[in-house]
């Protein structure tokens, strides 16, 4: 709102607001991003890499199908309740140090996870190990937006997307080669990843430099805590109902009512907390709603494909681990595919929905399919319905996480990208666990029923190999038997896969509903940094343009706000000169609040001069088309009645530029100001509005019933801060809505006044030092006596509080304050003996 000098205009339209903030190239993005896509393989890694080993490594150590469901829930356990943290931290401390935080957790965790000796050991472990996987997921997400435009970020999703294809096919291959070598063994599945952690964690020192914003805030221990827990009761009610108790019994009632009122609980923490570890808000945009959601369930098919084929290769079709890694290819080369090929096109393009809408229908499709699979059924079908899930989780995965990150400002950034992910571990645990426990079940009941054919002699053979107890070594059972099992086993998990349709179709239902909003043009740090300057320079550019051919353009005028400085006001009705035709065009549409079109908006097209070089104003679509005269940077502003004006700079290099421009609509805050004590209205109280940066937005004071009211806010978090006489100030964070006006009431605690006299045996003592201290024992001021030995100190509280006053041997005193009005307390000192 402050004014600026038509000098730093033109540095601003030269440097792009700092050196410190010029957007990053393509080599340094790709620097930085490879210490964390290394980071990121070592994640997925560890994920992927078991897969194909558990069968053996389960069998190793005496567990069953609960404990092979529980190695994998275990890790995505822990990864789903800790990834809002990680999401949060992010926000509040260095994303770079965090990082490496998470890979020296991974490796620990790794390390110990190969020493285990028994499957509580390894489940113990691998919770140790998802903590570190969360955070490198989450967090992979987040510096990446933080770095790149939306935009932009599609083309480089597809590097993410191909480095979780690369180690999602060579996880289940390594794990197969490792535990099919006699003098490796199962163990080295969690020793593999170490190296390439310690190597992630020195190319991330070298490479990854972000700018810390450092802030004074608090971490939302308890919000983590309560979802923590509610997350994990829920999760070991899903593994043990139907194998340890029924699916209805008291156990199920204990666990379910718990998990609930610890998701209850952890609701009404996160409404009251200052820096909330999900903030609530979020979920009044419906695109991060539905995202969330959609995510659940695509989770649930994502990790039910990567965990389940491995026991069907295995169990059903008799394949070695290393061969079970090698048919999953099929899935991985469409994930690949998939993820690289629509990043390319929505940065290309801008346009995303198509993208997640046929990534829903393919994964549907694809376990649909996978659903109709038996023990014996073609490998090449088997590889077509593979290939579909895979081409539908590329599409869905990555671009969920985009439309919700175009959607937030920066200061979200890391906690609406980590409620995504969080969103998608959170499907993906329940679904393995649900899906493993179904799986169970089904595998015992066609076990039973293909024993009625075999005799009474299998009846003791068949008692310890269904799916209910320990996994069945195939290679000692007798043929007839074998045949048994591996049929339970193929049409078991197809019905796992069937399911699993189900819920997809359900993802690809909520797809339909996103509004596809363009994608921003900055990444999340070039927003919080530069969008302040390139709202105003070039406003001063075209007010401070000469008056003869470029003069200042009809529709821009300034008015007085209620802060004194002025604003630039859209009235969008006076057509001014264009360029002449013949010159490189420039067309796009200008586009509100959800995608919405501004018709009548003013479109003007500057040089980096303040010259005026074409204006248009926007149809009913709102279109617009201006032209540049030759090839270079140019300005554009867009403006329209009740919208917050916005500047771009745009770069033409001698072909047709394609340039869509996002206006925030203005909103009003109006409220009352009330003492606490007796709700009385407050008069004369200085109310003053800042944002998120600290910037005066508007000031003002109340009336006689305690009322303010500002008009023309922009839309988004505020603080509003309120001081009177005779009370203690306040100052609470507000969320200004899209539109209309918010409305808030400020109660102020009455504010107490200690003041009085230190004297010495010759009179008023000058230069003594006064403290305050609470009943707590914290210091609340001190204060320094003038030449009348005076001292005050303002704005207390209530209760208990010692003064303690030095310049001759220290003196404390007790005092109590009311809470209200002004006590006196004067003070001797003198030296003992006078």
């Amino acid at each position: 709102m402050a004014t600026t000098t038509p000098a730093g205009v033109r540095a601003h339209a030269k440097h792009g607001g700092g050196a410190e903030h010029a957007p990053m190239t393509h080599r340094q993005i790709m620097e930085a991003l490879s210490g964390l896509l290394l980071g990121m393989f070592v994640a997925i890694l560890s994920s992927t890499i078991v897969s194909n080993a558990l069968p053996e490594i389960i069998g190793d150590l005496g567990g069953g199908q609960s404990a092979y469901t529980w190695v994998v829930t275990a890790a995505l356990l822990s990864m789903t309740a800790s990834t809002p943290l990680w999401g949060k931290l992010a926000d509040l401390y260095s994303k770079k140090a965090l990082v490496q935080i998470a890979l020296v957790i991974y490796v620990l965790g790794s390390a110990a996870a190969g020493l285990s000796q028994n499957a509580g050991m390894l489940i113990t472990f691998r919770v140790v190990q998802g903590i570190g996987v969360g955070g490198l997921s989450a967090l992979a997400q987040i510096v990446m937006a933080a770095m790149i435009s939306p935009r932009e970020r599609g083309r480089y999703s597809g590097y993410l997307g191909a480095t979780f294809a690369v180690a999602t096919v060579g996880g289940p291959l390594l794990g197969g080669v490792i535990t099919d070598t006699s003098w490796l063994g199962w163990r080295w599945c969690f020793y593999v990843g170490v190296p390439f952690a310690v190597i992630a964690l020195i190319v991330l020192q070298k490479t990854l430099h972000l700018p810390v914003v450092k802030r004074d805030v608090k971490v939302d221990w308890a919000g983590a805590f309560f979802v923590a827990a509610a997350v994990s009761l829920l999760l070991i009610w899903v593994t043990f109902a139907g194998d340890k108790y029924d699916w209805v019994s008291w156990q199920t009632y204990a666990m379910v009512g718990g998990s609930i009122a610890l998701a209850l609980i952890f609701v009404l923490v996160e409404s009251k907390a200052s820096e909330p570890l999900i903030p609530l808000r979020l979920f009044r945009n419906p695109t991060i709603t539905l995202s969330s959601i959609a995510s659940m369930f695509v989770g649930t098919a994502m990790f039910s494909g990567t965990v389940f084929f491995a026991q069907y290769f295995q169990l059903a079709r008799d394949k070695s681990p290393t061969m079970s890694g090698v048919l999953t290819i099929p899935m991985i080369g469409g994930l690949f595919v998939s993820s690289t090929v629509s990043g390319q096109f929505i940065t290309r393009t801008g346009r995303w929905k198509a993208w997640l809408v046929s990534g829903g229908v393919l994964i549907t499709a694809g376990l649909g399919l996978l659903g109709t699979i038996r023990y014996d059924t073609d490998y090449w079908k088997t590889a077509i319905f593979m290939a579909l899930l895979g081409l539908g989780i590329g599409m869905m995965m990555q671009n969920l996480v985009l439309c919700t990150q175009n959607q937030v400002e920066p200061k979200d950034l890391g906690s609406a990208s980590s409620t995504v992910t969080f969103f998608r571990s959170l499907g993906g645990a329940m679904g393995v666990s649900v899906l493993g426990a179904v799986m169970a079940d089904k595998i015992t009941d066609y076990v039973r029923d293909g024993l009625t054919d075999l005799g009474p002699k299998y009846a003791s053979l068949a008692s310890g190999s269904n799916g209910s107890s320990e996994i069945p070594d195939m290679d000692k059972l007798p043929a007839p038997l074998r045949t048994v099992m591996e049929s339970a086993y193929g049409h078991g998990i197809a019905d796992v896969f069937l399911i699993a349709a189900c819920l997809a179709a359900a993802a690809f239902l909520i797809t339909l509903f996103i509004k596809e909003v363009p994608l921003k043009t900055k990444g999340a740090l070039a927003q919080a940094a530069s969008e302040s300057e390139a709202e105003k320079a070039p406003v001063e550019a075209v007010t401070e343009a000469p008056v003869a051919e470029e003069r200042v353009p009809s529709w821009a005028t300034a008015e007085p706000v209620a802060d004194g400085t002025q604003r630039l006001a859209a009235v969008a009705t006076v057509e001014a000169p264009v360029a002449p035709s013949g010159g490189i065009p420039v067309r796009g549409h200008v586009r509100g609040a959800e995608s919405a079109p501004v018709p009548q908006a003013a479109v003007t097209l500057i040089s980096l001069a303040g010259r005026q070089l074409g204006r248009s104003v926007t149809q009913a679509d709102g279109s617009y088309g201006v032209e540049a005269p030759s090839v270079g940077s140019y300005v554009l502003i867009a403006s329209a009645d009740g919208f917050q004006p916005q500047a771009s700079t745009v770069v033409v290099n001698g072909e047709p530029v394609a340039y869509d421009i996002l206006l925030s609509g203005t909103s009003g805050l109006s409220g009352v100001v009330r003492a606490s004590d007796g709700a009385l209205p407050v008069k004369d109280a200085m109310v003053i509005v800042t944002d998120v940066r600290g910037d005066l937005l508007a000031t003002g004071t109340t009336g006689e019933q305690g009322e303010f009211g500002f008009a023309e806010l922009v839309p988004g978090a505020v603080t509003v801060a309120v001081n009177a006489a005779g009370y203690r100030p306040r100052a609470l964070p507000v969320e200004v809505g899209g539109t209309g006006v918010t409305r808030i009431e400020v109660e102020l605690d009455s504010g107490a006044q200690v003041q009085g006299v230190v004297r010495a045996p010759h009179g008023p003592l000058a230069d003594a030092r006064v403290t305050l201290v609470d009943a707590a024992g914290n210091v609340v001021g001190t204060a320094t006596t003038g030449s009348d030995g005076a001292y005050a100190f303002t704005d207390l509280g209530g209760g208990e509080y010692t003064v303690i006053a030095t310049g001759y041997p220290p003196v404390a005193t007790a005092l109590t304050v009311t809470g209200q009005g002004t006590d006196g307390h004067d003070i001797e000192l003198a030296h003992p003996g006078e």
